[in-house]
């Protein structure tokens, strides 16, 4: 019982490191091993309760399709290692807690690829339950900006509302789907995610084929944003966004499909053809006033899925 009459029960209101080190080493420990027997089977029964947010719905997407096209499970499997973790755990009061696991992984030891990095944030949404991993960037060491710590070692967590940045963390999807709806606000550096997707979109043509594209924020409950202060005073955030892709085809022609499409595709494809994914999106957000980049947002990393299919 505090002077207040408040009373802290499992850290509620206490401002405590997310997990201790032992603790994130397990959760990610537990999702390794539950991502491997999901891929080698093919099964998301297997990891479904090790996944949440864009993470957890492109990896469950992704499972369903492939095993559809192969029940047997996965002919091609190479268990997945990650190694050479650091933790990046912030202090915080109440739920959900966070951190940042920050690995290596096996998948660039093939001669001639890039050396990069798996971070991978994990999510607890209350003190009965699991870490789930929600979101997942694979980045080059060299673009990642260095981190703030506080004297013990723990990472500075940066408010949803932040007004420190150049964008509020909760603001990030909504600018970035209207950024590609209208390419306003003009607060994104340019790049492949960027001005480049963009581009992409306008030169798209095919023969006897339209394309619509339309741009949605998801910014809430497993979808929030999740950052970390940069020692520059800017910001390493996390946020998701969905996004359609119809493809509509001239009379007496047909939207061609392949296997992970057909697999979660729903009603019959006559002339129209939906495709919904949902992303997730590592972005460096320099501080409000900074000139670093132009003082806007970078795209370091964007994880596409698709995640439904609809035909009409």
């Amino acid at each position: 019982m505090t002077a207040s009459g408040c009373v802290t029960v499992h850290g509620e209101l206490a401002v405590v490191p997310a997990a201790t080190r032992a603790e994130a080493a397990q959760a990610l420990k537990d999702f390794t091993a539950a991502y491997n027997a999901a891929d080698k089977a093919y099964d998301p029964a297997l990891d479904e309760d090790r996944v949440t947010g864009s993470l957890g719905a492109i990896n469950q997407a992704g499972l369903k399709a492939r095993r559809k096209s192969h029940p047997d499970g996965n002919p091609d499997h190479r268990p997945l290692v990650l190694s050479d973790a650091t933790y990046l755990i912030p202090k915080k009061a109440g739920w959900p807690r966070w951190f940042l696991a920050d690995t290596d992984s096996d998948r660039d030891q093939d001669s001639g690829k890039l050396d990069t990095r798996w971070l991978i944030v994990f999510v607890k949404s209350g003190p009965g339950d699991g870490w789930k991993a929600a979101y997942l960037s694979v980045v080059a060491p060299d673009q990642l900006p260095a981190l703030a710590r506080n004297g013990d070692g723990t990472a500075r967590p940066v408010a949803a509302d932040s007004a420190a940045t150049a964008v509020a963390p909760k603001d990030l999807s909504a600018q970035y789907t209207e950024y590609l709806q209208k390419g306003s606000p003009d607060v994104f550096a340019p790049g492949t995610a960027t001005s480049g997707w963009r581009e992409t979109r306008r030169t798209t043509r095919q023969a006897g084929f339209s394309y619509q594209y339309i741009d949605q924020p998801l910014d809430s409950g497993a979808f929030a944003p999740l950052g970390l202060e940069t020692e520059d005073g800017g910001a390493l955030v996390f946020f998701s966004s969905k996004h359609f892709e119809r493809q509509t085809a001239a009379e007496g022609m047909r939207p061609p499909l392949n296997a992970d499409v057909e697999a979660l595709l729903t009603g019959e494809v006559r002339s129209t053809l939906t495709k919904e994914r949902i992303s997730s999106e590592l972005v460096y957000v320099p501080k409000k006033s900074s000139s670093q980049g132009g003082g806007k947002v970078v795209v370091l990393n964007r994880l596409p899925g698709l995640t439904a299919a609809k035909g009409s």
